[in-house]
């Protein structure tokens, strides 16, 4: 069976601040190119955003090296407690393919408190050099 890694990647707090101001909008993006560079990690849109916009329109909002690793977004919404945690391992289960993975997103509540698989960005600026480290580390194991 094979083993695959992929990162869900959530937009707002993550590639900019919660709420941007002017021409914000995926201003940290480039950050996660240097996280990427040695691995073959997927990515997988878990942001609200796919419920606005298609596949194709999220990607094209990406810079090139991240639009690349872009397979799919997660599915459908849950509500509940730790709602985005429930629809990441959905996805991340739903194939006979075993799957590592990890989030970056700002929304530490729709996790388990437990949850190692959290890479927390802080809503007021988004991704920084520390997570990216953190992320790095994980794909280059």
């Amino acid at each position: 069976m094979s083993v695959v890694k992929i990162v869900y990647l959530d937009f707002d707090g993550v590639l900019h601040p919660s709420s941007p101001i002017d021409n914000a909008l995926f201003s940290r993006a480039s950050l996660l190119e240097s996280a990427f560079e040695n691995s073959t990690a997927s990515i997988v849109i878990s942001s609200s955003w796919r419920f606005t916009h298609t596949l194709a329109n999220l990607k094209s909002k990406l810079p090139g090296f991240l639009a690349k690793r872009v397979i799919d977004t997660t599915g459908a919404a849950v509500i509940g407690k730790h709602a985005r945690f429930h629809e990441i391992t959905a996805h991340a289960y739903s194939n006979d393919v075993v799957v590592l993975w990890r989030a970056l997103d700002d929304s530490y509540w729709e996790f388990p408190t437990s949850c190692k698989e959290l890479i927390r960005c802080n809503p007021n600026t988004g991704i920084d050099p520390k997570e990216v480290e953190l992320l790095r580390t994980w794909l280059t194991m």
